[in-house]
């Protein structure tokens, strides 16, 4: 890697670690949470939720209905519903937009005009059917349902150049349709161009059992870092630059500006005496958080949509991409409390030019007025996540029988700007799919699709995700694996990440720091700095699948790859009707681009390339 490129990077990415500290004065302006359709706020009375046969109620949330409960096997077995639900999405534009802190944006792209979209919400097993409209001025776009499964409908999961082609600017649509054979709280975004970061976001509920007991479900709270200039520009910045940090950070949609006080806190409502449960969401391009709340603390009852154990915290990291359902315990005295966030790892996992962002905890009966602790700033978690979670439903390996060789070992380096994983930097063809190869029975695939193909029906893969140990200069990374869970087997040992100590996994030391009796499993996990993370996923869903980070500047770069799972189950699997509805998107899309499209495609294709109008640099 050229020095300069170094410097540049160090230079965007090294800050002080934050000091915990009151956030900006200003007026008290607050505001309810406005999440979903049809919910106004986060009252008392709760999100709402299903109850399967009615047999799930606040003492006993471990059950959900006739057959089915928290002990069930959501891989296996599936409540039959014979529901579906549906939903349109509308994607629009707008220049010139005054955003919830005040300060006026070039260009947002949202859904149902709204930065946060609506919230899909389902009951365990029923199916969706989802709308989306594409009336984007430019762009197309492919919406992607995070952390969910998409067993038997690969083809449904939403991944521009992978599982369609895009859907067509100014007025194209496409209709998904996939079960929710998982319950908890995810979220969906766009996988195509610089859209994730415009505003084309909204949370998933899928409501089911839970592994503790709660009063009232407050619903999703998604937290997003959030930028004055458009994510495009930015991406023009990091291919020649480190990544600036945000201008603020918004909690579900509302932020104060850090010195002008200008937008709303966000609140949220509290019963004293009773037991919530909130639904965290990262749907960040490139901030990790820090959470806490002040004098209290969290009961973690799900990571991933994945159940576990009940695990109290005082604090937590969550990382871009990530989910965690939480329990917070009413028992303090009447009042207002902050919900901060802070920054930790030296800057390396996200800085942001507003210090101390905050939201408002406010129990019923409390004054309507800012809250006067300002709390203690949470250990450091050195941009690592929990790797001791134990999730409900038990998953065992032994770990003496893995055997890692050039095959399952999955190198990330950087060269330059550019990310390669396995040596390459992926470069999806959004006019050529990969489902097109596998539909048609062609297995010359592009060396740029960066492909991995796992055979063998049910048997467990093993993965050694190694961070470029020998460059010059590591980050972390949240990697994040399409149609699995994976099982975190085992991860470096845990160091600052500033120090920046090389870790290369060593089969005479490492093999006793692995973990095989039902160790922590999700779909997103935190890769140290010139470390290693080992995982670990059955090849029980055929698909074509990306594992890539979650950072959008690095996916951009090259930062994934994909695993072909059974390509010839995926083939035989795949129905006339969706076969025909592939093709007609493509047809439809082939019509428009290259050549009636203003703006090439100039990066990986999947999240973050610079084909909005503007191309001119504000710095």
């Amino acid at each position: 890697m050229k020095f300069f490129g170094i410097a540049a990077l160090v230079a965007g990415l090294l800050a002080p670690s934050l000091v915990l500290s009151a956030p900006a004065p200003g007026n008290e302006g607050v505001a309810l949470l406005t999440p979903v359709d049809k919910r106004q706020d986060f009252q008392a009375e709760g999100y709402g939720g299903g109850g399967g046969g009615g047999c799930n109620s606040p003492t006993n949330r471990q059950c959900w209905s006739s057959g089915f409960s928290i002990n069930t096997d959501y891989e296996l077995g599936t409540p039959n519903t014979g529901k579906t639900r549906r939903y349109k999405l509308t994607l629009t534009e707008t220049d010139n937009w005054t955003g919830p802190d005040g300060v006026k944006k070039d260009k947002v792209m949202m859904v149902n005009n709204k930065i946060i979209g609506p919230t899909l919400e389902a009951d365990w097993g029923d199916y969706l059917e989802i709308t989306v409209i594409n009336k984007l001025k430019s762009n197309g776009t492919s919406i992607h349902w995070h952390g969910m499964h998409q067993r038997n409908s690969n083809i449904q999961d939403g991944v521009n150049g992978v599982t369609e082609c895009p859907i067509p600017p100014n007025g194209g649509s496409k209709v998904y349709r996939w079960r929710a054979t998982q319950y908890g709280t995810s979220w969906y975004h766009s996988h195509f161009s610089a859209q994730y970061g415009n505003g084309i976001v909204g949370p998933i509920v899928i409501n089911g059992p839970a592994s503790a007991n709660y009063d009232v479900d407050l619903g999703p709270f998604p937290l997003t870092d959030y930028y004055y200039d458009t994510a495009d520009r930015l991406v023009l910045l990091t291919q020649r630059a480190g990544p600036p940090p945000s201008n603020n950070v918004l909690f579900n949609g509302f932020a104060k500006h850090p010195t002008t006080g200008a937008g709303q806190y966000a609140t949220v409502s509290l019963t004293k005496g009773k037991k919530h449960r909130l639904r965290l969401i990262n749907t960040s391009v490139e901030n990790h958080f820090q959470l806490s709340l002040v004098n209290h603390s969290m009961t973690i009852i799900s990571a991933d949509l994945v159940p576990v154990q009940p695990y109290k915290v005082d604090s937590l990291l969550l990382g871009i991409g990530q989910r965690y359902d939480v329990i917070i315990d009413a028992n303090q005295a009447v009042g207002n409390y902050w919900f901060n966030v802070t920054f930790g790892g030296s800057g390396l996992c996200g800085t942001s030019d507003n210090k101390y962002p905050a939201a408002i905890f406010r129990y019923q009966g409390a004054p309507k007025a800012l809250p006067t602790n300002k709390g203690v700033a949470p250990p450091d978690h050195q941009c690592l996540d929990l790797n001791d979670l134990k999730p409900v439903l038990q998953r065992s390996l032994n770990t003496n029988s893995i055997a890692l060789n050039t095959g399952n070992t999955i190198p990330i380096t950087l060269d330059g700007f550019v990310w390669r994983v396995n040596g390459t930097a992926i470069n999806i063809n959004w006019n050529k799919p990969v489902l097109e190869y596998v539909m048609t029975g062609n297995t010359n695939y592009s060396q740029s699709d960066n492909i991995v193909q796992v055979d063998g029906v049910n048997q467990w893969k093993y993965w050694l995700i190694e961070n470029d140990p020998d460059g010059a200069f590591s980050l972390p990374h949240p990697i994040h694996l399409h149609g699995h869970d994976f099982l975190i087997l085992g991860r470096s040992p845990d160091v600052t990440a500033i120090s920046q100590t090389r870790y290369v996994f060593d089969p005479a030391v490492d093999m006793a720091r692995l973990k095989g009796n039902n160790p922590t499993r999700r779909d997103t996990a935190m890769l140290p700095a010139k470390g290693w993370l080992l995982i670990a996923f059955r090849t029980d869903n055929p698909g074509s699948w990306l594992m890539h980070c979650h950072i959008a500047w690095h996916v951009s770069g090259g930062l994934s790859n994909q695993f072909l799972e059974r390509a010839q189950d995926l083939r035989n699997s795949i129905s006339p009707a969706d076969k025909k509805a592939f093709n007609d998107n493509c047809d439809a899309w082939r019509a428009y681009f290259p050549d009636n499209a203003p703006f090439p495609k100039d990066d990986s294709g999947l999240r973050s390339g610079v084909k909005a109008r503007e191309v001119k640099m504000k710095w």
